[in-house]
């Protein structure tokens, strides 16, 4: 299949409150197309569609035209629509699992989909009104999910946030979003909107789905509470407003994380979410339920676009079963939920990746001798099989077979990916130590490319189309072009597909930056694609580095290779723009509090070890840093030396560097909540650092 050529189309979405005027279609009333519950998904196909004069707007309340084109494989379906296919086909399969106490308690589709009708309904209850918000603030539940699917039914936005937000940052997303009602985890998360409530205009009622508010006030229900409001809402009632919807207009909001300015509101229609669910579900391999029932575990953030697709609306579209993490997963539990739930396929951002690494290092090293050595042997077997062999069904030596059954089969197990087929990585690009580090373990990280504009991945990788270091093709039913290409094929990579965003909510300038005048959608960041439509990552735009001498340098593969030298450094910064050098922030990899992931001053046990192997004593930063440890300092400056002896221009040299007291963190604020690296922040906040590398010069 030649994905390049592959056409692409976008679609809208909408749905309509009862009380408001119905929107014609084709000179239909909308009463003719009530989604009843008895309804088939035959009864729903057709042109759903509100009327539409341009392919994007910045009103919630808006139509957008899709990007349907000649050979279209999909109608444009709602969320409901979607959703009652799957109860159809999939309704007595186990969809969720929650563990309560030490027992897992699974819930069958055909449950699931009653309980988001009643959290549908319950909303209704409490004014839901059309188009305006419901934020959910917490970790991955069921009642997340439910909380998700009914504000959709019910005829709102749904809206997750990122539950390390401040009230401040929470005041903003439910104060754009004109929230009605917001869906809180416990009273950590609930103090956050009571200290903001009072200048929530929009907002009705607070509903707190874990534990019992500590407090009685006016507007607060506990999730048992308010599951109950709505049973008086007729059933009728809710399929009129579910009835009403439209593929093509707005049900989801999705936040960028806002590392240089405020954050946008990625308007996404019901399409963009149902067709990339499905397409993109297709690239990536997985499997319908009634062929084999894949499993998950979901843990990643829900108010991040990755995390909603994989999870929740591809759960439901391929009926897979979805088991909800630990809400301390990050601080260490989610292995042992791995290990308990044995996953078909798990998605990791980069530093979840690497945090699994740095583990299984650890835990290596406290090997004895000859288990040491019989592991690194069978890593290194793998590796070089793994590094041959373009498929993953391409047939390897006896000797790979042999280091798998005996050694890396066990490796995996520990990890909880013994039964695990497939394994993605997204949100942020991921180093080719990790990369490496996996495949020693016989693990394949696919990655996926894209943004919240494009409903999550518009390029992906996956067992029919692999090749490192690139992050796959683009997902078939989409296509790309690249703008402005340079004289080493480098140019700016633009999307077009059913999966292209509808715009930013209220922000028309963000928005006409964004899409140019045909439609497309353009992603700020460079690359190339090579003759087989494999696209490679090399920088972003607004990251790109202008020397005063006018040269321009992406700073990534520069941090990437220096962290490859160098296994004793966690973050490098490249610093240089419209300067006579570069220069480099280091961080050293260390401990985190496990309460607050907070970085502290303990180095890693990897650290440490490369600190020994030079004869060096040091367990802290503070030991290090200020060129207390010449003998770390060396050896971090020979590392800078090789990765300078491959620079291709003096002005990608570094000059400079020197080591910060702390490990970057999301915490710290120097990444966000998807550990992309903050660039304009880190700049701000290491100001006086950074202008004393150059004062010296």
């Amino acid at each position: 299949m030649d994905f390049p050529d592959e056409k692409g189309d976008d679609q809208p979405k909408d749905s309509v409150h009862k009380s408001m005027a119905l929107v014609q279609t084709d000179g239909e009333d909308d009463a003719s197309v009530v989604s009843g519950q008895k309804n088939t998904e035959e009864e729903f196909a057709g042109a759903l569609l509100a009327q539409a004069h341009s392919l994007w707007t910045t009103d919630v309340k808006g139509s957008v035209k899709l990007r349907i084109e000649e050979g279209c494989s999909q109608e444009p379906v709602t969320v409901h629509q979607m959703f009652r296919a799957s109860v159809e086909k999939y309704g007595n399969m186990h969809a969720l699992a929650s563990k309560k106490g030490n027992k897992w308690e699974k819930i069958t589709f055909s449950e699931y989909y009653q309980f988001c009708r009643r959290a549908a309904k319950s909303f209704i209850k409490l004014g839901l009104e059309r188009f305006h918000g419901v934020a959910i603030l917490g970790f991955n539940s069921a009642e997340w999910f439910f909380s998700a699917v009914g504000a959709i039914m019910a005829g709102g936005t749904m809206t997750g946030i990122y539950a390390t937000n401040s009230p401040e940052a929470c005041h903003y997303v439910a104060s754009d979003s004109k929230a009605n009602i917001i869906v809180v985890e416990n009273q950590k998360q609930l103090d956050k909107i009571l200290q903001i409530r009072d200048r929530l205009r929009h907002l009705k009622a607070i509903v707190q789905y874990r534990g019992q508010p500590l407090q009685r006030i006016s507007g607060l229900y506990s999730w048992e509470e308010f599951m109950e409001l709505g049973l008086d809402v007729s059933e009728k009632e809710l399929d009129d407003i579910v009835g009403s919807q439209r593929a093509n207009q707005c049900c989801i909001l999705i936040y960028t994380s806002g590392t240089t300015g405020k954050p946008k509101g990625v308007m996404l229609s019901h399409d963009n979410i149902t067709w990339t669910a499905n397409h993109a579900s297709r690239a990536g391999d997985m499997q319908p339920a009634d062929t084999k029932q894949e499993s998950l575990v979901s843990y990643l953030p829900l108010s991040h676009i990755a995390a909603q697709i994989y999870d929740l609306w591809k759960g439901i579209q391929w009926g897979e079963l979805v088991y909800f993490a630990q809400p301390d997963a990050l601080k260490g539990s989610l292995v042992t939920t791995l290990r308990e739930v044995c996953p078909t396929s798990h998605m990791g951002v980069p530093r979840v990746w690497e945090k699994m690494m740095e583990k299984m290092k650890q835990a290596i090293s406290e090997c004895g001798y000859v288990k040491k050595k019989l592991v690194t042997w069978a890593m290194s077997v793998s590796l070089e099989a793994n590094l041959k062999c373009s498929l993953k069904d391409d047939e390897k030596p006896f000797l790979f077979t042999l280091a798998d059954s005996l050694v890396l089969q066990r490796l995996r197990a520990e990890l909880g990916l013994s039964c695990c087929q497939k394994f993605y990585s997204g949100a942020a690009p991921i180093g080719s130590e990790t990369v490496q580090f996996f495949l020693g373990l016989n693990i394949r990280l696919y990655e996926a490319y894209g943004m919240s504009e494009s409903t999550g991945p518009h390029f992906m990788s996956g067992p029919k189309g692999y090749k490192l270091p690139s992050c796959g093709k683009v997902v078939p039913g989409c296509r790309y072009k690249m703008a402005n290409v340079d004289s080493e094929g480098i140019g700016e990579i633009c999307f077009w597909g059913r999966n292209v965003f509808m715009g930013f909510l209220n922000m028309e300038d963000k928005t006409r930056e964004a899409l140019d005048e045909d439609g497309w959608l353009h992603s700020g960041d460079l690359g190339k694609i090579d003759e087989e439509g494999f696209l490679y990552i090399t920088g972003r735009i607004k990251e790109l580095i202008i020397t005063a001498g006018g040269e321009n340098i992406p700073p990534v593969p520069i941090e990437e290779a220096v962290k490859m030298e160098l296994p004793i450094i966690s973050n490098a910064m490249l610093i240089g723009d419209k300067r006579k050098f570069l220069s480099m922030l280091l961080t050293l990899k260390c401990c985190s509090n496990p309460d607050t992931m907070e970085p502290t001053e303990e180095l890693s046990t990897e650290a440490v070890e490369f600190c020994r192997q030079l004869g060096s004593q040091a367990t802290k930063v503070s030991d290090i840093m200020g060129g207390k440890d010449k003998e770390v300092y060396r050896a971090i400056q020979d590392g800078i030396n090789r990765v300078n002896s491959a620079a291709t221009s003096n002005a990608q040299r570094i000059q400079k560097w020197t080591i910060l007291r702390k490990d970057f963190s999301v915490s710290g604020g120097e990444l966000g909540p998807t550990m992309k690296l903050r660039r304009p922040v880190v700049l701000e906040m290491y100001h006086t650092v950074i202008e004393s590398l150059y004062q010296e010069q």
